[in-house]
């Protein structure tokens, strides 16, 4: 059942009509299940819509745990890893464009998949800080958002630009050689 819905989203979505035209009524009758059948599983488009976007990116990492940088190379990978999905698939510049102009929407993804690995960057921060690889004088909010930058200015703004795989690696390194504790 769970297939069949994301199918008829797709469909619905690729066949051109724009996502505040796609309603649960809709979803059900291309589907070929009952609305009651979708709110079972889902309490409503916003749910069903986000984890539709996330069945299709690459799943979330597990960090190594070996040093910060490790764990941050590895989410800095899963970011260009998801850059490199959206560069190819038109199906997810479209969705993340539609969403983007359907506020509730949009929170919802924020909030259910952007801020749990906004949190996870800093968490590997924090570990930093303890483990003296990172210094603590540092706004680790900030430090976190100097990670992402680059991986967001290629994947959204520059997206003709390298993500190369050594390309985390070479972040990571960057940024790690001025939050290191000074001797």
């Amino acid at each position: 059942m769970e297939q069949a819905v994301f199918d008829a989203v797709v469909g619905l979505l690729e066949g051109g009509v724009p996502l505040g035209d796609v309603s649960i009524e809709r979803i059900a009758r291309t589907a070929g299940v009952g609305k009651a059948t979708i709110y079972r599983r889902w309490s409503g488009k916003e749910d069903l819509l986000v984890e539709l976007v996330r069945s299709i990116e690459p799943p979330d990492p597990e960090l190594p745990g070996t040093s910060v940088r490790d764990d941050l190379v590895m989410l800095l990978e899963f970011m260009r890893r998801r850059g490199l999905a959206k560069r190819t698939s038109a199906l997810l510049r479209n969705m993340f464009a539609q969403m983007q102009a359907h506020p509730r929407l949009w929170e919802h993804y924020h909030r259910t998949a952007i801020e749990p690995r906004r949190r996870r960057g800093i968490e590997v921060l924090e570990r930093g800080v303890a483990t003296g690889e990172v210094r603590a004088d540092l706004d680790l909010d900030l430090v976190n958002d100097l990670f992402i930058g680059p991986l967001l200015l290629r994947t959204v703004l520059q997206p003709d630009a390298d993500l190369s795989p050594d390309f985390p690696a070479r972040v990571a390194d960057t940024i790690l050689d001025g939050v290191r504790p000074r001797p």
